[in-house]
């Protein structure tokens, strides 16, 4: 595997459109890699605290309608 010095070296060789695709590719990948962290976090049961604050702000009538 590449380590992170070569793959540095590889981007620097990049021209303009070619860099544009990359950075295109990686915003996309980046995403999506939050997304499967965010919904295996929810499906954990990691972000339940979350709700529950929410639901306590609620009903201490802290919040607005949207």
């Amino acid at each position: 595997m590449m380590n992170i010095e070569m793959i540095e070296r590889e981007i620097e060789r990049l021209d303009d459109q070619a860099l544009a695709r990359l950075r295109e590719w990686f915003l996309e990948y980046d995403d999506a890699r939050w997304d499967r962290q965010i919904e295996a976090d929810s499906t954990a049961g990691r972000l339940d605290f979350l709700v529950q604050e929410a639901l306590e702000e609620q009903r201490a009538g802290k919040t607005r309608p949207l």
